[in-house]
């Protein structure tokens, strides 16, 4: 098994925030490096990753993470590597600071003074739409949205959906990244190993125009279409475990629990 050594020096601060808490990040050749914080944060997004392979989604729109295991001072950690998707001159721009660069307020307050969910995340479309000039927003919404239900993505707050701008000014949608609060991967504090599955996932709440990730999926279908699908099955998900090798076996049985159960519920996103 490779083992990466990474120094202090490669350390890149986290200007997006996260209710989770800040991971070890490092930049090492243009390959990000993140440590395992609460969980098992790096299994999460290689699974994420690894099964949006099986979607409808081209893959220039979502990252793909590998597992790895980090040497760092005198600690040997796990977590997770992906490749830089950001050009040179380019930058990674959260809705919350653009929206408190051009108007001086916080997007997630303004969003949730509106009482109806579905009015919520048609502020929050037409707002990135002004803001960007992009013109297919509601989409791309639906498509994170479909993403964090499916796999129980717990930090997907208007800190943690960012747009890519370009030195001329222009905008692109970023490629769906950072699932890493997903599938009870929070062992410390939320999701504790050896607690009954099926009782954690219904604790698991949603943060970007709900707490309710079937309110804030089914108000996104109903507004833009439901434009995200999945093809993969029991077999997809065991070979896809099987072919990892850092992480415990309880902790890739917990995980393939929460899938079949995410799958089964979510059922008529299944091709």
């Amino acid at each position: 098994m490779d083992l990466i050594e990474l120094s202090e020096k490669e350390i890149r601060a986290e200007n997006r925030k996260s209710s989770k808490g800040n991971q070890l990040k490092w930049l090492h050749s243009d390959t990000w490096y993140k440590a395992d914080y609460a969980g098992y944060e790096g299994l999460a997004e290689y699974v994420v990753s690894q099964l949006l392979r099986y979607s409808n989604l081209e893959s220039s729109e979502f990252v793909v993470y590998q597992t790895e295991e980090i040497r760092y001072k005198r600690q040997i950690l796990k977590g997770c590597s992906s490749s830089n998707f950001l050009s040179a001159g380019n930058q990674l721009l959260t809705l919350e600071r653009m929206f408190q660069n051009a108007f001086g307020e916080s997007l997630y307050e303004m969003v949730f003074r509106i009482s109806d969910v579905k009015e919520r995340l048609r502020f929050l479309v037409e707002m990135t739409e002004r803001m960007t000039g992009k013109k297919d927003t509601g989409q791309y919404f639906v498509k994170i949205l479909t993403v964090d239900a499916l796999f129980l993505n717990e930090d997907r707050h208007l800190h943690n959906v960012a747009m890519i701008a370009d030195s001329s000014g222009s905008y692109a949608y970023c490629p769906i990244f950072d699932n890493g609060a997903s599938l009870l991967s929070d062992t410390t504090l939320d999701y504790p190993m050896g607690g009954d599955v099926y009782e954690l996932i219904g604790e698991v709440q949603s943060k970007t125009v709900s707490i309710d990730f079937d309110e804030q999926l089914d108000a996104a279908e109903e507004l833009y279409g439901q434009v995200l699908h999945f093809m993969f099955g029991e077999r997809e998900i065991r070979e896809m475990l099987d072919q990892e090798k850092y992480y415990e076996k309880n902790v890739k049985d917990r995980v393939f629990d929460v899938l079949m159960s995410q799958k089964r519920k979510y059922s008529y996103l299944f091709a």
